[in-house]
């Protein structure tokens, strides 16, 4: 009998009551998702390519939903694939001490102060991306 070298895998830990609210107020927060099926299909590449574009932090993903599926914003993909933007972003926020969860909040919640209208997702879309580092960067002290 062959014995299968695969491990299977790992179970996800279940949601705390608060925690399955907090995802749903940032799915909320953030409206308009997409999956990995569908940006592979979008861009033309693997599900491989996309898994490894998370994998490389290029984009942030999240288990939304009450299935739990993979999604990620669907503006941090552009007609080119991942803004470039993003990534250098999404590790000046990480080194702050923010997990994924609290990126993306951040990114998606409006603020009145910003050089456009909106969130700091807005400002990056407007080319505003030092400006978004720059405010990042003070989060951090």
């Amino acid at each position: 009998m062959a014995v299968s070298s695969a491990t299977p895998p790992l179970p996800e830990p279940a949601l705390t009551p608060d925690a399955a609210d907090d995802l749903a107020a940032l799915t909320a927060l953030v409206s308009d998702w997409t999956t990995v099926p569908d940006i592979a299909e979008r861009m033309d590449v693997s599900l491989a390519r996309v898994r490894q574009m998370i994998a490389d932090r290029e984009v942030i993903s999240l288990r939304t939903g009450p299935r739990r599926v993979v999604s990620i914003p669907a503006k941090f993909i552009g007609d080119e694939g991942p803004l470039p933007e993003l990534k250098g972003t999404f590790t000046v926020l990480a080194d702050g001490g923010m997990n994924d969860v609290e990126i993306v909040r951040w990114l998606f919640t409006p603020d009145d102060s910003l050089p456009v209208p909106g969130a700091p997702m807005d400002a990056l879309l407007a080319g505003h991306k030092a400006e978004v580092r720059r405010r990042a960067q003070t989060l951090a002290f």
